[in-house]
């Protein structure tokens, strides 16, 4: 029976380009109202689902449903009943900001009687108002991303895709622009965002990673701190800190190591048994440890480890 709160559904979906497989058995559901993550590196797979939960591409195999259609069968009425804002710039530079909003108020069939409505709102809800006649070009990077998020919601669609919105926008710009996208959550709008930013992600109310066409872990981004992470993670302070890396990359019971600010992030089988070796390795090395200690990982740690262990399986089946 169909979930009455399901925005977005997806069950086993595949897309192939040729040999290669780009997005490999999908499975999940998106609630009305969530803020949904996509994350992952590029070239995971992540714009490619976009599209085709768009209605811009065909899956190979599996299905999709969103708002309710067919993405399939009836590409036509999801796209009337979505917004989507790409990853690269998609207005029209040469026309002004009110120009802009009148041309995809037309795109979107905003029916006449609503199209002032609707675009007083979309200047209002991006903070534009007032700068209606600058010509869209001239606009700082983050006016344009809100710019073409008004032009992208102006038909007050149930569901809203955006891929890799905040792309070379200025960390205070994202921050605003996020602080819409949960605006509009909070009204009911489904919001299905996709990005690499790891400090994004902790925005979402659930998140997908998604690594080599497939999901390695789904949950709230506090779940996926928590739960998903494979053994344990270390905080090792230690100078030189290059000298360090090299000394504890492929050391046994350590699965990855990284640099991570003036620090080592160790991913180890455990703490309580490597901890102890990891100081006496350093010294033998001519090293002096100024800390080693059990931290509680970030997305970053998270998202790393399961890749890792994922490419590992990968090649070795």
């Amino acid at each position: 029976m169909p979930d009455p709160a399901a925005s977005v559904v997806i069950e086993s979906l595949v897309k192939r380009f040729g040999g290669f497989v780009a997005v490999d058995q999908l499975s999940l559901v998106v609630r009305k109202g969530e803020v949904f993550g996509f994350l992952g590196p590029n070239g995971a797979g992540k714009s490619t689902t976009i599209r085709m939960l768009c209605g811009l591409l065909r899956p190979s195999a599996g299905r999709a449903e969103v708002a309710g259609f067919d993405v399939s069968r009836d590409p036509e009425s999801v796209r009337q009943n979505i917004g989507y804002m790409s990853q690269k710039f998609s207005l029209y530079n040469d026309l002004t900001v009110m120009e802009n909003l009148r041309l995809f108020a037309g795109l979107y069939s905003v029916p006449a009687k609503l199209v002032g409505e609707r675009i007083g709102w979309a200047l209002e809800m991006s903070d534009l108002s007032g700068r209606e006649s600058l010509i869209t070009r001239t606009l700082p990077g983050g006016w344009k991303q809100r710019l073409a998020l008004g032009c992208a919601v102006l038909h007050r669609p149930p569901i809203i895709f955006l891929d890799e919105p905040t792309s070379g926008v200025d960390p205070l710009s994202r921050r605003r622009f996020w602080e819409l996208i949960h605006r509009m959550a909070q009204e009911g709008v489904t919001v299905f965002v996709t990005t690499h930013y790891m400090e994004e992600a902790e925005y979402c109310n659930r998140l997908a990673l998604i690594f080599r066409g497939r999901i390695v872990a789904l949950g709230t981004p506090t779940e996926l701190k928590h739960d998903s992470m494979k053994g344990d993670l270390l905080l090792v302070e230690c100078h030189p800190l290059d000298a360090a890396l090299e000394a504890l990359q492929g050391a046994p019971g350590v699965t990855d190591a990284a640099v991570f600010g003036s620090a080592l992030h160790l991913a180890v089988e455990s703490a309580s048994q490597t901890a102890p070796r990891i100081g006496a390795l350093l010294r033998e090395r001519g090293l002096v440890p100024v800390k080693v200690e059990k931290i509680r990982p970030t997305l970053e740690d998270v998202f790393v480890s399961l890749t890792t262990v994922s490419a590992k399986e990968s090649r070795n089946p």
